[in-house]
């Protein structure tokens, strides 16, 4: 069984979230130009690097799309630690172990209630 967080356990998954959240919103300022749509103006381009741009706008726009919903789980997760949710399971309300928030800290299920909701 694991143990609730500890306060400096909570401030450094705090903090470990927090940069990530500046990361997440400095890519998706970056990238944003990236996942545009191609222009298709044969003048401009041949038909094969027409092809490149659109595969390479398609690709941006996967990536821009999946930093969008883990910095939705950030922001989510910073939320639950202002008001003091953060480190439960939100579906059996054990405890997440600290080695788990280390690696993932948006995540809001344990492992075995991971486990069980890959396995449907």
């Amino acid at each position: 069984m694991n143990k609730p967080l500890t306060e400096d356990q909570m401030d450094e998954l705090q903090g470990q979230l927090t940069a990530l959240e500046a990361e997440l919103r400095q890519s998706l300022k970056d990238s944003k130009s990236d996942s545009d749509p191609v222009k298709l103006d044969q003048q401009l381009m041949g038909r094969v690097s027409r092809i490149d741009a659109i595969q390479q706008q398609s690709m941006a726009s996967a990536s821009r799309a999946k930093q969008e919903m883990l910095l939705r789980k950030v922001v989510q997760a910073l939320r639950l630690i202002d008001e003091g949710d953060y480190g439960y399971c939100r579906q059996c309300d054990a405890p997440i172990g600290y080695q788990r928030l280390r690696i993932k800290p948006e995540a809001t299920l344990c492992i075995k209630c991971q486990s069980a909701a890959e396995k449907r």
